[in-house]
């Protein structure tokens, strides 16, 4: 920059020369100059407002704006790093054949505490087991005051609880976002569903894992991302399901029993549509599994898949059925029916029913000895085989995690007592499924079936393991037995139902049976003349205490149930009552 000079040589010559004051030029000089520098200033320091207060004016506007999209977000606590792979915690719903939910998944809370960043451990936990009493007071303080800098407090929280800690107002209580698994039911298919827990977890997420039942053996289905969230859909009803299980329920506490069981079968495809084993429980609060006695005293234990039972006389129409399919009995053969003297055992019936029988009056009477007297016909080397082709000495393969371990008792060495004691449901073993599936495959035809709790419309059908003409024979004899034999109370009118009843003395494990215990069986198809549905009903230790003397035998505590079970499901099922036609004379019968 060119400066002035402050006495110009010009000017001072002039001034000279004009007689004035020379210093009055270099004063003059001096404040124009002091005057442009503050002229100069002013023009910088406005400069720098300026731009000061551009500054703080977009500070301030990306602070407000930074503000009020944190007010309009969801809260969220802050995350702690984790080292390791993220955790998937989306899990696949489970609905029933039409598409209601059984199992889903419910967004909460997980509550944990930061120790280091509490202001107040002691009223913190004091207040914490207000909220949660199952909580132990003293260790929450050992945990808060200790050396621990990451405390778990609860898994899950209700929106009610996580208030009520919001309340307590200490900064060192935080929150983690979850997933839990939710069934809306409660306890209705509790044993198929099973159940699910938490896996791997973090302050953000938690794996939720199957612990039991469906949910276990489709594990890795249900949280496959590769399935979009697709459900798994199920073969149950759950209107069928819920109407069986109150009947049961009501049926199971009016006959005094233990506990009981009832699976509702598609006899065509094996899909079932109803499986209930009681007592239950809740899969939304599962009970821990039992540590010492009786597996079968737990509600978790599923007596319709994983108890084996002798499940008694339903047995005795697979040996009829064979010995038809074989050609060497007809319905109205005649079979002796004395008793049997085998070494030092001694077989009875539990009632005289004379010397001879025909065969559908060994069925309508059950008969022990006409059984076994019809198995010793084509004998065990038979027997055994046909029995394994009903999938009666195998575990089912039903798509649950339980089943695997249900494996049929039977001896070893298959001798003649053997074969006349299985005849008639004594020294096997099986579970109330396997006689369901059996039942299904003897008489929708007699093409084996498989059970399965997944709905589909390509079913795994089997080899034939009767002829259809010996299918309709049988299912003519159970018929027969409803009509009038021992399953009397099981005729529900409108649904032609047939079935064959099956009383077994309980096994002391001290050795020997019990002469008080039962289990009692009711194994039925309907309509008997056109198979839609096999139904099984089980009660352990029933007891129809309404008569002077205690009544035990299936025929009175098994088919009264399962003739409500029919009565219940079937118009839901979409069957409408028949009026079948009388076979002689061809009359159709009507009431007004």
């Amino acid at each position: 920059m060119i400066r002035t000079p402050l006495r110009p040589l010009a000017r001072i010559l002039t001034a000279r020369a004009k007689g004035e004051n020379p210093d009055a030029i270099e004063r003059e000089n001096i404040r124009l100059r002091h005057e442009e520098m503050r002229d100069t200033s002013r023009d910088q320091a406005e400069g720098r407002l300026l731009m000061l207060g551009l500054f703080f004016f977009a500070a301030f506007t990306l602070v407000g704006a930074r503000m009020g999209l944190m007010a309009a977000a969801p809260p969220s606590e802050p995350q702690v790093a984790a080292v390791g792979p993220s955790i998937t915690a989306q899990r696949a719903d489970i609905v029933d054949r039409n598409g209601r939910v059984l199992a889903t998944n419910l967004a909460t809370y997980s509550l944990y505490a930061q120790p280091q960043d509490m202001i107040d451990p002691i009223k913190a936990a004091k207040s914490l087991v207000k909220i949660f009493p199952d909580l132990d007071e003293a260790r929450l303080e050992k945990d808060f005051t200790g050396d621990r800098t990451f405390v778990w407090i609860k898994r899950t929280l209700s929106p009610e609880q996580m208030q009520a800690v919001h309340d307590i107002g200490d900064p060192g209580l935080l929150f983690g976002p979850r997933e839990m698994r939710l069934y809306p039911n409660g306890r209705l298919a509790a044993h198929i569903l099973g159940g699910a827990g938490f896996g791997r977890e973090g302050v953000d997420s938690a794996e939720v894992i199957g612990i039991a039942g469906v949910e276990k053996e489709y594990d890795s289905w249900l949280r496959d991302p590769a399935n979009a969230g697709q459900p798994l859909q199920l073969s149950i009803d759950l209107t069928v399901q819920a109407a069986t299980r109150e009947v049961l329920d009501a049926g199971m506490h009016m006959m005094n029993a233990k506990g009981a069981a009832a699976i509702l079968m598609d006899a065509h495809t094996g899909e079932i549509l109803s499986m209930v084993s009681l007592p239950d429980f809740d899969p939304n609060d599962r009970p821990a599994p039992l540590v010492k006695g009786d597996a079968a005293d737990s509600p978790l234990f599923n007596r319709a898949v994983q108890g084996l039972y002798e499940l008694g006389s339903t047995f005795k129409i697979f040996d009829v059925g064979q010995a038809l399919d074989l050609g060497l009995i007809t319905p109205d053969t005649i079979i002796d029916t004395k008793p049997i003297v085998w070494g030092k055992y001694t077989l009875h019936d539990f009632h005289n029913y004379g010397s001879k029988l025909s065969v559908k009056d060994v069925i309508r009477e059950s008969s022990n000895l006409g059984a076994a007297r019809i198995a010793l016909l084509f004998g065990g080397d038979k027997q055994k085989p046909f029995l394994k082709s009903l999938g009666l000495l195998d575990p089912t393969p039903v798509e649950l995690v339980e089943a695997g371990g249900a494996r049929p008792q039977y001896p070893t060495n298959w001798s003649d007592l053997s074969t006349m004691t299985i005849a008639y449901g004594h020294g096997i073993s099986v579970s109330p499924l396997h006689l369901c599936t059996a039942y299904a495959s003897m008489l929708n035809g007699g093409i084996r079936v498989y059970p399965t709790l997944i709905k589909t419309d390509h079913p795994k059908i089997g080899p034939r393991v009767v002829s259809e003409a010996t299918s309709d024979k049988l299912r003519t004899m159970l018929r027969y037995v409803v009509t009038s034999g021992t399953a009397s109370y099981g005729d529900v009118k409108g649904y032609d139902v047939g079935g064959k009843t099956g009383t077994a003395d309980k096994p002391d494990p001290q050795g020997g049976y019990y002469t008080d215990k039962v289990i009692s069986t009711f194994a039925s198809v309907f309509p008997a003349h056109d198979p839609k549905y096999v139904l099984v009903v089980t009660l352990d230790e029933p007891s129809d205490n309404t008569g002077k003397d205690p009544r035990r035998t299936a025929g009175y505590t098994a088919v009264p149930v399962a003739a409500e079970i029919i009565r219940r499901d079937a118009p839901l099922l979409g069957l409408r009552p028949e009026i079948v036609p009388d076979p002689q004379n061809a009359i159709t019968l009507a009431r007004n």
